[in-house]
């Protein structure tokens, strides 16, 4: 089979997830207000696949249009190939909105009013809040010599309007744009007495609308159309030029709202001779065109779950637990002396981890504390832990990955205040994005030094630990602490890598060790043994290692790859990958822990990890894979993460060799992991 066969296109394969987000909104089990949120998280995803994706491969066809990718594709045939099903996805997003989730909500008492459909009393309400609320903060812009096409913000919300007649200078223009601020909500909910049921929202796109002629003073509006654009949002930092990487990073920032247009979206109201025009002034073409039945942006809906209180229309609550160990010794330090302790979030509660650095700020025992820090929040009080600590005299070392798309500005944020604060900020390797999640503190201990290690999956995030599932080790042995410790004198300082004791570490080890992993599996499968490897990660797409697995599975090896997201490797393909199955799993949270488990002979060998398998994590990122080494807490992974997704028979879809997904077969008594894992570990 030719190399370009055996690989699934990436781009494809994101879309190909989006269609299976997409489906939790279709899925009539789901809770009406939480099919309406599945609906907002399609649209904020597909709003970064253009911002990313489509945007760079629109780059490719300007540089270089005849390179073919692993897959052996184009740029312009993987554009054309993408077009078509991001329309499809785009177009069947508005049809469950219109024709199920809005209808369904409106049974409920829970209302969207089109403008068509309003009563005087509404009416009247409306423009009074139109007058008091938004024509203060509005600019209308109209078009003409004197005043060009506005730039328009990325993704923000505006208005295209015909106008007829002459302004009070004598002006004929024909075309007029009005940009609503940020600081204006998307949906405005109307009080119940005018609403007439429980919760009545209407967009703000609707009340402008109606109103828009107030801007425009003695001239007569033809139409207005909504529209929004979608740029290139990736950051351009010349790592050989860089002195100054924070510097460098707050310079490029302001400029991600203006990058190059890679998609427009108009109401499906607006005219042929205004999508015309919009699309001349943004230098797109009709491929790059989306025209809705609805908002041009369904993420400005996110919020209207959490504003009704209707529990029974959302998933029921819980509360996260405590490990036992943790309730019989609250004290993070004592309690991991006496061993490892594993996390399972959401499941089991991200607080030990505050607790954690929170202890460690104010221990008088504590004589250092480091750690790296991803994606943390704008407000987090994990970092007000860690200036804290610095604040109270301890050594406090923060590698802050200032690169993290679209938290940069945060990142750099809290950089700025750690240092402030006392404490030391590196920004990583010049070239290597830091993705390892680590925690280290250094303790003194009846005269002797003790490290102390937290090691995770996910990002030290408070509010994505109750929404992302992610594994946490807490941890006193010393050899994981000194590897733990290695990486952190990588990060600071200057040196070669040392080998370590029981770390799997990007860009030097992990690939070599991954890859021999999977060809011992192969060699004991060629010996007539037993031989199964289990990866569970969100996305797989490093050419190397998928042939490794290719090999493996020709050899005999049993495998279970459990991909929540984009996987280029073809399962069930005779003669190739005969004994490969793949499947994703899509719930009420997003799976996002790395496990992987080769059965090395029966030792069954468990890694957790920062890392996906793909190139950019092997060999351009700092990542970690570390051993579950108590053997407990290994069966814990293996049945917990393994086996409950293996067994999955409610939310799991199965891939196909072509590279579409298929929802797994129901055979017997229904099985949901997520739902089982709740009842198990959770209050």
């Amino acid at each position: 089979m030719p190399t370009q066969d055996r690989l699934i296109n990436r781009e494809l394969g994101i879309l190909e997830f989006n269609r299976r987000v997409l489906a939790q909104a279709e899925d009539l089990t789901t809770p009406l207000l939480e099919r309406l949120r599945f609906l907002c998280i399609t649209s904020s995803n597909m709003d970064e696949f253009f911002e990313v994706r489509v945007s760079g491969l629109k780059e490719q066809i300007e540089i270089a249009p005849g390179q073919r990718g692993p897959d052996g594709l184009t740029p312009r045939q993987v554009y054309a190939m993408i077009t078509e099903t991001a329309h499809q996805i785009v177009a069947r997003q508005y049809e469950v909105l219109n024709r199920e989730v809005l209808p369904a909500l409106a049974a409920e008492g829970i209302r969207f009013f089109r403008r068509t459909h309003w009563t005087d009393e509404q009416a009247e309400w409306i423009r009074n809040f139109f007058f008091s609320d938004l024509m203060p903060v509005l600019t209308p812009i109209g078009l003409d010599p004197s005043h060009p096409f506005p730039n328009v913000l990325n993704k923000s919300l505006n208005f295209a309007v015909e106008l007829s007649g002459k302004d009070a200078f004598g002006r004929n223009s024909s075309h007029a744009v009005v940009q609503a601020p940020r600081v204006l909500p998307r949906v405005i909910q109307l009080p119940p007495e005018i609403a007439g049921c429980d919760y009545g929202f209407v967009f703000l796109s609707s009340i402008l609308h109606a109103h828009v002629g107030e801007l425009f003073s003695g001239m007569e509006v033809l139409g207005c159309y909504q529209f929004r654009v979608t740029r290139n949002s990736e950051l351009f930092v010349d790592d050989e030029e860089n002195k100054n990487l924070r510097e460098q990073l707050a310079g490029e920032l302001p400029q991600r709202h203006f990058g190059n247009a890679v998609r427009l979206e108009v109401a499906d109201n607006c005219s042929a001779e205004m999508r015309n025009f919009l699309l001349q002034q943004f230098h797109l073409n009709e491929k790059d065109l989306y025209q809705v039945r609805g908002p041009v942006n369904l993420v400005r809906l996110m919020n209207v779950p959490d504003v009704v209180e209707r529990p029974d229309l959302k998933f029921p609550p819980f509360s996260a637990a405590l490990p036992s160990q943790l309730l019989k010794q609250p004290d993070l330090f004592k309690a991991a002396v006496k061993g490892d302790i594993l996390l399972h979030h959401p499941y089991q509660s991200f607080q030990p981890v505050m607790d954690f650095l929170h202890q460690a700020s104010v221990d008088t025992q504590v004589l250092a504390i480091k750690l790296t820090v991803y994606r943390t929040g704008t407000e987090s009080e994990l970092m007000q832990h860690l200036i804290a600590a610095a604040q109270n005299g301890k050594e406090v070392t923060a590698v802050v990955e200032l690169r993290a798309r679209f938290d940069e500005e945060a990142n750099i944020n809290w950089a700025e205040r750690l240092e402030k604060a006392g404490a030391h900020v590196v920004y990583g390797v010049v070239g290597y994005k830091t993705h390892a999640k680590l925690a280290l503190v250094v303790r003194r201990e009846n005269g002797k030094i003790r490290r102390y290690a937290h090691l995770g999956t996910g990002n030290y995030h408070p509010r994505t630990a109750r929404l992302y599932t992610d594994f946490g080790l807490i941890t006193s042995n010393p050899a994981l602490c000194e590897d733990v410790n290695e990486v952190f004198t990588q990060l600071t300082g200057l040196g070669r890598a040392k080998t370590h004791h029981h770390l799997w570490q990007a860009p030097f080890t992990l690939h070599p060790h991954i890859m021999a992993a999977i060809q011992g599996e192969a060699e004991r499968a060629r010996k007539g043994e037993k031989a199964h490897i289990i990866a569970k990660m969100n996305a797989l797409l490093e050419p190397r290692v998928i042939n490794a697995l290719y090999e493996a599975s020709q050899a005999g090896v049993h495998i279970d790859l459990i991909v929540r997201g984009v996987c280029a490797l073809r399962p069930g393909i005779a003669g190739l990958s005969d004994n490969i199955r793949v499947r994703s799993l899509l719930g009420r949270f997003l799976e996002h822990h790395r496990v992987f488990y080769f059965r090395n002979g029966g030792a069954e060998d468990v890694y957790l990890a920062s890392a996906d398998w793909m190139d950019r994590n092997f060999f351009r990122r700092i990542e970690t894979g570390f051993p579950v080494l108590d053997p407990k807490l290994k069966r814990r992974v293996i049945n917990e993460s393994l086996k409950a997704s293996l067994k999955d028979n409610v939310k799991a879809w199965e891939m196909q060799s072509d590279g579409s997904y298929r929802r797994r077969a129901r055979r017997g008594k229904p099985f949901e992991a997520q739902t089982f894992l709740l009842q198990a570990l959770s209050n």
